[in-house]
């Protein structure tokens, strides 16, 4: 039986997350000496924590998409209709992105090794799992068309958020969020079937 994280520890790791999270975000690269320094601890402890500097990133980019998780892409909304929830669940993940400093870093691509590559893969690969079964309910319901294949669907609009997410996040001056949210409302709508869905 595994033990539950002292509230000392827990703070610890916390503290650690936070200090790569903020070192990663100001100069887009991870070092495990330099999170040590700004978390104001040994060098040694954040190898006890997360074993290597692979570890922490991968801890890093987890706390991302459990962040993105509850903020919408796995909240359950209360629209009436199919449109009215993913509207505002496209509106909702175009906000926590333009907030979320870490996301020109995870949606671009985030440098590491193969075992982050590879944790970052299995992250998107859950929220298309999930955005596939959400279809699946959605066309039982009768309020998408049962002629799109769930899986494929939900790979191309996640993907499509992503990509066009990334590349407004990266241009000067960026674009207002609410211009990208109706771009990518359009095509998410266009995409899932829902002709005449307006942003």
């Amino acid at each position: 039986m595994t033990r539950p994280p002292q509230p000392r520890a827990a703070a610890s790791r916390d503290r650690l997350l936070r200090a790569a999270a903020e070192e990663l975000a100001g100069s887009a690269t991870l070092e495990v000496a330099a999170v040590a320094r700004r978390a104001g601890v040994s060098t040694g402890l954040p190898y006890r924590y997360f074993g290597s500097r692979s570890g922490l990133l991968i801890a890093v980019v987890e706390a991302f998409y459990q962040r993105l998780s509850e903020a919408c892409a796995r909240r359950d909304y209360a629209g009436a209709t199919c449109a009215e929830r993913e509207r505002q669940r496209v509106r909702d993940w175009v906000d926590f992105l333009y907030a979320e400093p870490l996301a020109p870093m995870i949606l671009g691509g985030l440098a590491g090794d193969g075992e982050v590559a590879a944790f970052h893969t299995r992250q998107l690969a859950a929220l298309v799992e999930s955005c596939a079964r959400a279809v699946t309910r959605a066309q039982r319901a009768g309020e998408l068309p049962a002629d799109r294949d769930p899986e494929l669907l939900a790979a191309a609009t996640l993907g499509g958020i992503t990509a066009s997410v990334s590349a407004a996040l990266t241009r000067t001056p960026r674009p207002p969020a609410s211009d990208v949210t109706a771009q990518l409302w359009a095509f998410v709508s266009g995409a899932a079937g829902l002709p005449g869905a307006t942003a």
